[in-house]
């Protein structure tokens, strides 16, 4: 079942299992603001609230509280200053060195130079989407147009951790050493999944992070 809403322009509403609703949004834009409403919304019976790229689950108590939910969620009054959101003071500055493997290429295919592409990933602030993939892995939005590229064709069966990479409209980090297809630029000693933290994650949803280029081992 799903039914259109007022919540943002257009948003659809649909049932996952009986103890969810699933919110489709147009933008990473519009989930992050989304997020944030409903998360300072605090409805009843909503367990948790799970960002992705263009939809958020809402995750319910039980079944008896999916119908009242979506009627609610007609009423929650979006902030529009907030879709776009603002960088503030607590930003997270990680500290990278560009030596990867694909800053050629990535420069070749946005007709930069590598200086270019380590400017252009450094000059605009990043803001964490949604998290997903492994455990700390933060798809990160917002970052200079110019450098939207395509994953590898032939995507690598084992990629450091703290890989910094780009992949379609995405920057983001490996947090442990995996499979991988992202075009990789550079390298971070940024600790991005610490279970000894109070909260693990380095980087979670709403979020802005701003890269700094370094030289030699990063800090």
């Amino acid at each position: 079942m799903s039914v259109a809403t007022d919540l943002m322009v257009p948003n659809t509403i649909r049932d996952y299992g009986d103890k969810a609703l699933l919110l489709e949004c147009e933008s990473t834009e519009q989930v992050l603001a989304l997020t944030t409403t409903l998360r300072n919304a605090e409805l009843p019976g909503v367990l948790d609230i799970v960002p992705a790229a263009r939809t958020v689950l809402m995750k319910l108590a039980d079944p008896g509280y999916q119908a009242a939910t979506r009627q609610r969620l007609q009423q929650v009054p979006i902030d529009p200053t907030d879709q776009a959101g603002r960088p503030d003071a607590d930003v997270v500055v990680i500290d990278v060195v560009y030596d990867g493997p694909d800053l050629a290429d990535v420069a070749a295919h946005t007709g930069m130079d590598a200086s270019g592409v380590i400017q252009a990933h450094t000059a605009t602030p990043w803001r964490v989407g949604f998290g997903g993939f492994a455990p700390g892995f933060a798809y990160l939005v917002g970052g200079d147009p110019r450098l939207v590229v395509p994953r590898r064709s032939d995507p690598r069966t084992a990629v450091p951790a703290g890989s910094v990479g780009l992949a379609g409209e995405f920057s983001g980090i490996y947090p442990r050493r995996s499979p991988g297809g992202w075009q990789l630029i550079g390298h971070t000693d940024a600790v991005l999944w610490d279970i000894d933290r109070p909260q693990p994650a380095l980087l979670e949803p709403g979020m802005w992070v701003r890269f700094q280029a370094v030289t030699g081992r990063s800090a």
